[in-house]
């Protein structure tokens, strides 16, 4: 389980950028400053984020594993590295 803050925090600070609507969307930009397909969103009411919910995120993540994706928002895995293995996996 993660709180809401940290991993938006994480997201964003891997390029991805906020969008808010009903729920909190976030857009992954390339390091070249290109919009790309990933997406994820959080929700408002939500203040932690359990397993199933960063499970289901790390797959809207180019179809990360439970434990990258935390890597990414923990800040160990690289935006350049996030990149590689998305562009790996595709």
């Amino acid at each position: 389980m993660r709180s809401r803050d940290a991993v938006e925090k994480g997201l964003l600070s891997k390029g991805f950028r906020q969008n808010n609507s009903h729920h909190r969307f976030f857009v992954y930009y390339t390091l070249a400053g290109v919009k790309s397909r990933i997406k994820t969103r959080t929700s408002h009411a939500a203040r932690d984020i359990d397993r199933y919910l960063i499970s289901q995120m790390a797959k809207q993540c180019g179809g990360l594993a439970f434990n990258e994706f935390l890597q990414l928002v923990d800040c160990p895995l690289t935006q350049a590295a996030f990149e590689k293995r998305v562009k790996d996996r595709l």
